[in-house]
């Protein structure tokens, strides 16, 4: 597979600067690094973004680069510099990177006490109605349920969890590389222990020495009344597994509203626009209007114009807070169509009935007078 050009890589331009190609260097390095990211296609982006870095950080080897691309560093296309990339053998600095990840001094160990796992994200749907007014939901999520045999240790007993014997604990070992700048030492996972710091003698028979099964659960969720679109939900427990017998981290469940077919929600604030003939706009009306919590009387006043807005006040949501919205109702005045002979008469008897006075639309013509 053809190699992508190493600004790419790093999402950077070519008129980058140095501190350009560092930054964007230490945020890909963190997200990709194997110590964090577990996908499986994470290492080879890692040492993808690292090889891209040693490359355009190193001002000779840029210029090389950009004049004759990847050929340049080819084993088998004349590469002046007489050896391709393998995967730290350019003076990649290990503790630099975990100083960017760890906010601290270089380290030299991993982690083998039991530390927490990651918190994990997901959303669910529901109806409008069901936000203002609360219900209970259930969706299956899969997640790495602590074994409740072992819990988390992998071991039959205790006493069948031993420290590596080649790493000492340490999860880790190190290893030396021949570079173009010399011997260069780094360290990696222990390939022993697999960088837990820990051997087992006797698996637990229930999930195989994993310490963890995979398992996809029904999780039942209360949703209270008034709950927003984006808010969050928090349930215990249940997000990536932890690390050498660690808790879990917890889902978190962002909720989703549907749109409703006549309201509309603006934080607290319902907006419903409500129909009325010309007629009852003119005169006045009392209507039986829906609200989110059901139906009230409105007196509509006469001489109501398209277009009007009445509050309902206190009608609106009552959020998870205890804060209280309104309910605003936009009129929209319709005129009939298809009228009969008597209501043609009506209207032009009510015409001639009109005092004789500059009409509307003169009033507005006149504006345009010079």
């Amino acid at each position: 597979m053809a190699k992508r050009d190493y600004y790419e890589v790093l999402g950077i331009k070519k008129s980058a600067s140095k501190d350009d190609i560092k930054s964007a260097y230490r945020k890909l390095a963190k997200k990709y690094h194997p110590d964090v990211n577990k996908e499986k296609d994470a290492e080879e982006k890692f040492k993808e973004v690292q090889e891209a870095y040693d490359v355009l950080y190193d001002d000779q080897k840029r210029a090389t680069y950009d004049q004759f691309g990847h050929a340049a560093f080819d084993q088998n296309g004349g590469n002046p510099f007489g050896g391709g990339f393998s995967g730290g053998g350019f003076g990649f600095d290990f503790g630099d990177i975990f100083e960017g990840f760890f906010g601290g001094g270089r380290r030299t160990s991993r982690q083998t006490g039991p530390a927490r796992g990651n918190d994990l994200l997901t959303r669910v749907r529901i109806d409008f109605m069901d936000a203002i007014n609360g219900t209970k939901i259930e969706f299956m999520h899969t997640y790495d349920k602590m074994c409740d045999t072992c819990k988390g240790k992998g071991a039959e007993e205790a006493k069948d969890i031993h420290t590596c014997s080649k790493c000492n604990g340490s999860g880790v070992e190190t290893f030396v590389q021949e570079s173009i700048f010399g011997r260069v030492q780094s360290q990696r996972a222990c390939s022993s222990c697999g960088g837990s710091g820990k051997t087992i003698s006797k698996p637990c028979k229930s999930c195989n020495g994993a310490g963890y099964s995979r398992v996809k659960e029904k999780q039942l969720l209360n949703i209270p009344a008034g709950i927003g679109e984006g808010q969050k939900l928090r349930i215990q427990g249940k997000g990536e597994r932890g690390l050498n017998g660690g808790p879990n981290g917890d889902l978190h469940v962002e909720i989703v509203i549907k749109p409703h077919s006549s309201f509309k929600r603006v934080g607290n604030d319902i907006y419903l626009q409500i129909p009325i003939s010309f007629v009852d706009a003119a005169l006045g009306v009392t209507l039986e209007v829906p609200t989110v919590y059901g139906n009230v009387e409105v007196k509509i006043p006469a001489g109501t114009q398209p277009g009007a807005t009445l509050r309902l006040s206190g009608q609106g949501v009552k959020d998870v807070r205890g804060n209280v919205g309104d309910e605003y109702l936009e009129v929209e005045v319709k005129t009939p169509t298809n009228l009969s002979k008597d209501q043609i008469a009506a209207l032009e008897k009510f015409k001639d009935a009109e005092p004789k006075k500059e009409t509307f639309f003169e009033k507005f013509k006149s504006r345009f007078k010079r």
